[in-house]
C-alpha cells in the first residue's frame, strides 16, 4: 500500500530543488540591483547634459533670426531646457564670441566617478565640476 501512495504522488518539486531555484534568483538579484541603481543614477547626469544641450539649441535658434545679434537671459525663457528641478544659467562676456551654459544637478545623484571622468581637460566644451555641468558655445 505504501508503494501505491508513492507512485501516485510523484508530481511536484522537492524542497532541495526549490531552495536551489531561490538561491539562484537571489544571486541574480544581488548582481542586477546594484547595476540598475548605477544606471539610474547616471541618468541624472544625462538629464543635466541634455538640459544644457537644449539651452544651446534654444540659443542657436535665437541667433538664427538675422536681427538677433545680442542675447540676454530674458531672451530665452526661464524654464526652457531644464528638467527634474535642475537650474541653469547663461553667462557671457561677449555674446558674439562665447556663451557659457551651466546646469546644476539639484538631485545630487550624479555619481562622482562619472563627473570626474568628464572633467575640463577631457572635454573642454562640456564638462562636470562640483555637481555643475558646463557647456561652452563658441559662435
Amino acid at each position: 500500500m505504501l508503494n501505491k501512495m508513492r507512485k501516485t504522488n510523484n508530481k511536484g518539486f522537492t524542497l532541495i530543488e526549490l531552495m536551489i531555484v531561490i538561491a539562484i534568483i537571489g544571486i541574480l538579484a544581488a548582481i542586477a540591483i546594484p547595476n540598475f541603481i548605477a544606471y539610474r543614477n547616471k541618468a541624472f547626469c544625462s538629464a543635466a547634459e541634455s538640459d544644457a544641450n537644449a539651452v544651446a539649441a534654444d540659443i542657436a535658434d535665437y541667433f538664427s533670426i538675422p536681427s538677433h545679434t545680442l542675447i540676454t537671459t530674458d531672451d530665452i525663457g526661464e524654464n526652457i531646457g531644464v528638467s527634474g528641478g535642475n537650474t541653469r544659467t547663461i553667462a557671457t562676456t561677449d555674446p558674439s564670441v562665447n556663451i557659457t551654459i551651466t546646469v546644476t544637478d539639484l538631485s545630487g545623484r550624479c555619481p562622482t566617478e562619472y563627473q570626474n571622468a568628464m572633467n575640463k581637460t577631457a572635454s573642454p566644451t562640456g564638462y562636470w565640476s562640483g555637481g555643475v555641468y558646463t557647456k561652452l558655445m563658441q559662435l
